[in-house]
């Protein structure tokens, strides 16, 4: 029989890590938590479910995820959000694969997005095809924003069945804030990463990502919901291009 450690980090997220442990907390071996020392609730509130609580100075989100691999002792590593959960039916697909036996170096699945209490089926959102379990020692996180797992090379995946469930946004205020939050995360990646800044990437790149998703992705189905957020994505991609621009413009002055 295979074994899980549920890993996440968190910070202050006392609204949400009650929903996210509960939904793993009859199918876990180990609930490993990486805290960037919450100054709310969040602690208590895990030590009510028997997690390893560890509190780590935040360096970027691949790093927290990173450490994860020294600190948990079970087979396999599932990597959560404190904003997600497990669906009925993809808690059924763990407990079916430890039950079995897992083949697999890591797993991949469908995550399914809320947005103001609506669930998002199409566009840029859905499906959100992500690898979030791993064999311990197969796989390393990468990316400051938007972390990907690296698999191994040679390494197998499987898709697992059912949906991470990911509460994104649940008002308007919290997609501002991440929005600006995220783009100067990402500026000052590319800006390390000695990416340019062209124009045209202002003007071309937020026009397609808009035209990509919301017309040939169905975005436009998810109805106003879907339109706010295609919309959003576009500003994001002019946003993080002319933060870069700024980057670049303020080094080239030094």
């Amino acid at each position: 029989m295979s074994t899980i450690s549920f890993i996440v980090i968190t910070y202050n997220e006392q609204k949400n890590i009650g929903r996210c442990l509960e939904s793993v907390s009859s199918i876990a071996d180990e609930i490993v938590i990486i805290d960037s020392y919450s100054k709310d609730s969040t602690e208590s509130i895990c030590n009510q479910y028997k997690a390893k609580f560890i509190k780590r100075a935040f360096t970027d989100y691949a790093d927290q995820r990173n450490a994860a691999f020294q600190l948990a002792t079970m087979d396999y590593l599932f990597f959560l959000d404190a904003d997600e959960e497990l669906s009925a039916t993809l808690k059924n697909s763990l407990l079916q694969l430890k039950k079995s036996g897992m083949h697999h170096d890591a797993y991949k699945l469908n995550r399914f997005n809320n947005f103001c209490g609506k669930w998002i089926k199409h566009g840029m959102w859905y499906p959100d095809m992500l690898v979030r379990m791993v064999r311990n020692g197969k796989g390393t996180w990468t990316g400051r924003i938007h972390e990907i797992m690296q698999i191994a090379p040679g390494a197998s995946v499987q898709k697992l069945k059912g949906d991470l469930l990911h509460y994104a946004y649940t008002n308007i205020e919290s997609l501002v804030f991440k929005c600006n939050h995220y783009t100067t995360l990402q500026a000052v990646q590319m800006f390390e990463q000695n990416k340019k800044a062209p124009l045209f990437k202002l003007y071309i790149n937020p026009i397609w990502a808009f035209f990509s998703g919301y017309f040939l992705k169905l975005g436009f189905l998810d109805g106003w919901e879907g339109y706010l957020i295609h919309r959003t994505i576009a500003f994001q991609t002019m946003i993080k291009y002319a933060k870069l621009r700024q980057l670049i413009l303020q080094s080239n002055r030094n």
